[in-house]
Formats: structure tokens, C-alpha cells, sequence
């Protein structure tokens, strides 16, 4: 209700308030629902049509995840390239980094290649830990439409120099470059929460989640056949630039469907009025305490902040441990099970495949009234998937747990968005889900290094075990909280 009153800059009270909604045929962001032209709206008609921006959005992402997910497969063999023929002297510098890493912890010299992996994309991910918030920001000002633009053209130039990369330092960079312009998520999920109303807003969150399982089952065969043909080329590091060329050509589909075919969804009649007040962010990146009490977020109700904190810390704790155990499933399944990659990739597959068809069927018809119950349920349902993978001893536990994980994987991340969504006027929807996103990003960069300490220093069932129950806690928090 609070969300609302702000939007309007009233001061009614909760039963006047209460009747506005009811009334209320226009979506939560203030549009005119076009689809009445200028009638009394219908009271029977329950289910609402999601606007077409929504699917602009979700064709926009999968271009995006496709090019993204190319290179995942192709990593192993990019690295052993550079080893090689790295002329820049950085691969040599950070390989001895990684190396002492990997004798602290006692894995084994065959993993350290997954290790620097790791590392790389730990570093992504903390990229977009910084420029989330920020590229939020600006859109909340300049308006989503420029800044995507902005981030879309960063994504694609990241691929040309990885096409370019005759060596490592050049490599990294087009990974920094990548990672810094990876703010389009978040702004593609405040796309999805300028057009849609409350009713149909988890079922755009779960287009993006359907783009998520779809690109990352699409784009890593795709990729690997790429690495198939790698692993048999004498022709140098000239096999790299059609993979890249590719993702270059996905980037820049993306980038005509922004062009043409998204429209500015954040009115100028909603924007920040200031650019100061719109990027206040920048001096708080630098104290992580500040993103977490969403001390940018200015004059809402104090329990929509409270709520705010609350999910942003759920979302944290959340990611945290699950992109920890979700990164050492590899060293699992290679240590432990002896998979080759084309096992792995068959596992992937099947997880792809559950979470795409219950995001499809599922996640995209639940009711606004049921997302806080599905994202608690998926919240536990996560503890036994990782408790059944730390006691694997077979293939058949370790599916079971991986297809748990799926389902879970499958409602989590879209209904805890869809959540978050509703706090802050309509000129604060950016920098909210800016720093929802960056919280994300942040979470997905420690998980990884403190999951690979503890995977090769307590062993993988004490991780996974422990991992699990720690799990409980966001449940248990998300079930206590009041929204």
C-alpha cells in the first residue's frame, strides 16, 4: 500500500487507499492499460495480458545469454591456449597467484585451470556488483531505453576484443569490459516492472528466467561444439575468433532489438528530477554496509525499507551459498564421480530442461498472492538438494539432488525479484532492483572462492551438508517477514 500512496504523493488513509487499488485497472507503474481504450474497466476480466515490451525484454536477454554462455564451455580451452602462447606475461603472473591458492587449500595441479576459471569469473561477478546500482541509477534519470543502449553496445565491444585477444591481458580485458556493462539484467527487470501490473509482474520475472534456462542450455552446446573443434585444430589461436564472432553477432542482434523495437518505459514525468540524487550511489559502493541498507532509497515508508533490507539479505545469504556449492559441483563430479564433460554437460542439461519447462508452466502463472509461498518453499527446498548431493555415492542420489536443485533454482531467484519489485516510487524502481541486482553479483562473487576453500579443506560432504542447513536460515527469514 505504501508503494502506492507514494506514486500518487497522497496522504490517504489505508481504506481509502485499499478502494483506489481495487479500483485500479493501470499498471503498477503508473501506464494507462492501453488495452481499454478509454472504457470503464472490466472487473471480470482476472487474467491480464502482459504488455509486448515484456517479450522485446525476454528476446533481448536471450540474444544476450546466448552470446554470454558461449565462451562457458570454451574456458578450459582458452586458458590451456594463453598458458601457451601468452605474450602480455599476465597469464604467468596470475597463474602463480592461483597456484599458491590452490596449494593453501590442497586441491589437486589438475583443477587449477577450474580454479582460474573460478577466479575470472568471480571477477565478473564482482563487476557487477559495481555497476549495477550505478547503471540503475542512471536509468532512473536518463531513462531505461539510453542506458541499455549504452550497456548493450559495452557487451558487444566485449566480444570484438575477445575476438581480437592475440593474448591473455587482452582476454581479461574484454572480460572487464563485459562484466562492467552487465548492468542490463537489472535494467531489463525494471522494464519488466515499469509495464506490468502486480498481477502480471511474476509472470515477466519468469520470462526472464525461462531466458536464463534457455540460454544456458542453448549457449554452452553451442559452445561446445566450438571446444570439440578447438581440441582438433593445429591452426593456432585463430579457432577462437569464429566463437566470438558468433557471440559478436548475437550482441549485435541484441542490439537492434533494443533500437527498433523497445520503447521507453520510465515517462520523463517519473524520472529523477537530479543526477545527484539519481547516482548518490557512487560513494556508497565504496562502504558495502550502505548497499545493504539501501541507503540510497529516499523517502518511502520506513517498513517498505525494512522489507527491502530484509530481502536484500535473504537474496545474499541465499546466492552466497548456493553459487559456493553450485561451483564446486564441478570438482564433485569430476573428483568423486569421474565425469567426463559430456556427462556433465547431460546433468546440465537436465537441470536446464526442469527449470525451463517449470518457468514456462509454472512460474509464469503464479498468482501475485502466492509469490511469497512459492519463494519460501523453493527456499527449503534447496537444504535437502544439497544434503542429498554431499551423501551421493552414486549417480542416482546425485540426480535426485540435482533435479531438487533445479526446481528450486527454478522459482527462487524470479519470485524473490518479483518481490523486491514492488518497494520504491516508480522513479527508484531502477536503482532498487540496481542494488537488488548488485547484491546478487556480490554474493556470486565470494560464494565461489569461500566454496572452493571449503570443498578442499573439509571435503566435499561436510560442505555440501553444512552448505544445505545454512540454507535454512533465508527460508526461515523470508517466512517470518511480513510483506
Amino acid at each position: 500500500m505504501a508503494n502506492i500512496r507514494s506514486r500518487h504523493n497522497t496522504t490517504k488513509s489505508e481504506l481509502e487507499a485499499k478502494e483506489e487499488t481495487e479500483s485500479l485497472t493501470t499498471n503498477s507503474s503508473g501506464h494507462n492499460n492501453n488495452n481499454n481504450d478509454g472504457k470503464e474497466p472490466s472487473t471480470t476480466n482476472t487474467k491480464e495480458k502482459c504488455d509486448s515490451m515484456v517479450y522485446i525484454i525476454f528476446l533481448s536477454l536471450l540474444f544476450d545469454l546466448l552470446a554470454f554462455t558461449i565462451i562457458l564451455p570454451l574456458l578450459p580451452s582458452l586458458l590451456e591456449y594463453y598458458r601457451l602462447h601468452d605474450s602480455s606475461g599476465l597469464y604467468a603472473v596470475l597463474t602463480d597467484r592461483v597456484r599458491w591458492f590452490q596449494q593453501l587449500v590442497g586441491a589437486p595441479e589438475r583443477y587449477i585451470s577450474v580454479l582460474f576459471g573460478g577466479f575470472l569469473g568471480s571477477m565478473f561477478s564482482f563487476l557487477q556488483f559495481l555497476a549495477s546500482p550505478i547503471v540503475g541509477g542512471l536509468s532512473d534519470y536518463y531513462g531505461r531505453k539510453p542506458v541499455l543502449l549504452v550497456c548493450a553496445s559495452g557487451i558487444a565491444a566485449s566480444y570484438l576484443i575477445w575476438a581480437l585477444s592475440s593474448n591473455f591481458a587482452l582476454f581479461v580485458l574484454a572480460r572487464f569490459v563485459g562484466g562492467i556493462s552487465k548492468g542490463n539484467i537489472s535494467l531489463c527487470m525494471s522494464v519488466i516492472t515499469d509495464v506490468s501490473s502486480e498481477k502480471t509482474r511474476g509472470r515477466g520475472m519468469a520470462l526472464v528466467g525461462i531466458a536464463f534456462s534457455l540460454g544456458f542450455i542453448v549457449g554452452p552446446m553451442i559452445g561446445a561444439m566450438f571446444a570439440i573443434y578447438s581440441n582438433k585444430s593445429s591452426s593456432g589461436g585463430s579457432w577462437f575468433v569464429l566463437p566470438s564472432l558468433l557471440a559478436l553477432a548475437l550482441a549485435l542482434g541484441d542490439l537492434l532489438v533494443l533500437v527498433f523495437c523497445l520503447k521507453e518505459t520510465l515517462p520523463k514525468e517519473k524520472r529523477m528530477k537530479q543526477i545527484s540524487s539519481s547516482l548518490s550511489y557512487a560513494s556508497q559502493l565504496l562502504n558495502v554496509s550502505s548497499i545493504f541498507r539501501f541507503s540510497a532509497i529516499k523517502n518511502v515508508a520506513k517498513k517498505d525499507i525494512e522489507a527491502l533490507r530484509s530481502l536484500g539479505l535473504i537474496y545474499f545469504l541465499y546466492l552466497f551459498l548456493y553459487s559456493g556449492l553450485e561451483f564446486t559441483v564441478t570438482f564433485l563430479m569430476y573428483h568423486k564421480f569421474g565425469y567426463t564433460s559430456m556427462d556433465q554437460a547431460k546433468m546440465f542439461l537436465t537441470t536446464g530442461i526442469i527449470m525451463t519447462i517449470l518457468q514456462g508452466s509454472v512460474v509464469r502463472r503464479l498468482p501475485a498472492t502466492k509469490t511469497k509461498s512459492y519463494a519460501i518453499y523453493s527456499l527449503y527446498l534447496i537444504v535437502p538438494a544439497f544434503v542429498l548431493v554431499g551423501l551421493a555415492e552414486g549417480s542416482g542420489m546425485l540426480y535426485a539432488g540435482m533435479i531438487l536443485f533445479a526446481i528450486s533454482t527454478a522459482f527462487a531467484v524470479s519470485c524473490l525479484t518479483t518481490l523486491v519489485s514492488k518497494y520504491g516510487n516508480d522513479d527508484q524502481k531502477g536503482s532498487v532492483l540496481g542494488i537488488f541486482r548488485s547484491l546478487g553479483a556480490l554474493a556470486r562473487a565470494l560464494g565461489p572462492v569461500v566454496g572452493s576453500i571449503a570443498f578442499w579443506c573439509v571435503g566435499s560432504k561436510i560442505t555440501y551438508i553444512t552448505g544445505g542447513l545454512l540454507l535454512i536460515y533465508p527460508g526461515v527469514a523470508l517466512q517470518r517477514l511480513r510483506i
